[in-house]
């Protein structure tokens, strides 16, 4: 089912890659850890729709927070991100 293989708590890190092409993935959080809030229901892979492809895989959606701090080194508050499913990874080390 989607939305099941990170549920809401889990501790995640985002790849570290610079594609050739258009990510939905913003630079400041590539190799980041966060903490999925909550999924958000499946879309198309922007990253393959941009390329005006019609074979965009269709993926979860989950909304990430991460802290200010972690991003760029100052900030005492959270940024939320809506991150597909490829871009992540479970993180079992990471300590929130």
């Amino acid at each position: 089912m989607p939305g099941d293989r990170f549920p809401p708590g889990t501790r995640v890190r985002t790849f570290h890659h610079d594609p050739p092409h258009h990510t939905r993935l913003p630079r400041y959080a590539r190799g980041q850890r966060g903490v999925v809030i909550e999924p958000e229901g499946p879309a198309e892979l922007a990253d393959v729709s941009a390329q005006g492809r019609g074979d965009a895989p269709v993926e979860q959606v989950y909304a990430v927070r991460f802290a200010a701090r972690d991003l760029w080194g100052e900030g005492d508050h959270h940024v939320v991100l809506d991150l597909w499913e490829s871009y992540l990874e479970e993180d079992p080390e990471h300590e929130r």
